[in-house]
């Protein structure tokens, strides 16, 4: 306990938990959130030049699918990059089973909200469920994606930390990238593409190959920033040990 929590303490009169300086509980945070707001956004079918016939000389330009959460999904797999570069496997499968609680959890909520009986004035039952409506097919598609994915992603890139120590940073996340997107994206698409509309082969590899490709994508445009917010981190926790 330091000076100032003593003195905390006996001016106020409570004892009360001592809460860690570091930022681990707000990248948990954050981390969790992208997953249960992706999710939900992940319900709507999306298609780019899905009513035009674009076409560059004898090449024609197909529809690209994917689904409503491809803006945000990808700051998932970034933060648990950086929770693995700096806090290691085991605090990272840690934020990554809280996460899966967190979706279980909400699910369930929104279970019960659908089945609790409507008001007379309100009309937004119909909206209401095909927004978070617990389709088991996508629930498990999601969480199962969700849970493969992100342990991949972590013990990938720990693994090849423990190789590279402080050096090629950007080999760990672009290699981690690789191996947890691809591996979320299959059985993501393997599962819910029914669900979402998807019903022939060539839209599922559209799908499979677009969502992989742009959260690989997203990895690399946005390196620099990574790089920035991993490198502030470290500096800042007072645990952390620079190997060389």
């Amino acid at each position: 306990m330091t000076a100032s929590d003593q003195q905390e303490k006996s001016a106020s009169g409570a004892s009360f938990a001592h809460v860690s300086r570091g930022y681990y509980s707000t990248f948990v945070a954050l981390f969790t959130a992208t997953l249960l707001i992706s999710n939900i956004c992940a319900t709507k079918g999306v298609a780019f030049f899905g009513d035009s016939e674009l076409s560059i000389g004898p090449l024609q330009i197909l529809p690209i699918i994917t689904d409503g959460g491809f803006f945000l999904f990808p700051l998932a797999y970034i933060i648990g990059d950086v929770l693995s570069e700096v806090y290691g496997f085991k605090s990272t499968r840690r934020a990554i089973y809280l996460g899966f609680g967190s979706l279980i959890l909400a699910s369930a909520c929104f279970w019960i909200l659908l089945h609790l009986p409507s008001a007379d004035f309100y009309e937004n039952q119909p909206a209401l469920e095909s927004v978070v409506g617990v389709y088991p097919q996508l629930l498990l598609a999601g969480l199962a994606g969700y849970l493969v994915g992100q342990l991949l992603n972590s013990v990938t890139l720990v693994l090849i930390k423990e190789r590279t120590k402080e050096k090629h940073l950007w080999a760990r996340l672009i290699g981690s990238t690789v191996v947890g997107e691809f591996a979320d994206t299959l059985i993501f698409c393997s599962i819910a593409a029914t669900a979402i509309g998807i019903d022939t082969w060539t839209d599922f590899v559209n799908y499979v190959i677009v969502g992989f490709l742009w959260k690989t994508l997203v990895e690399v445009l946005v390196m620099p920033a990574t790089y920035r917010v991993i490198a502030f981190v470290k500096k800042r926790e007072p645990t952390y040990v620079l190997q060389e």
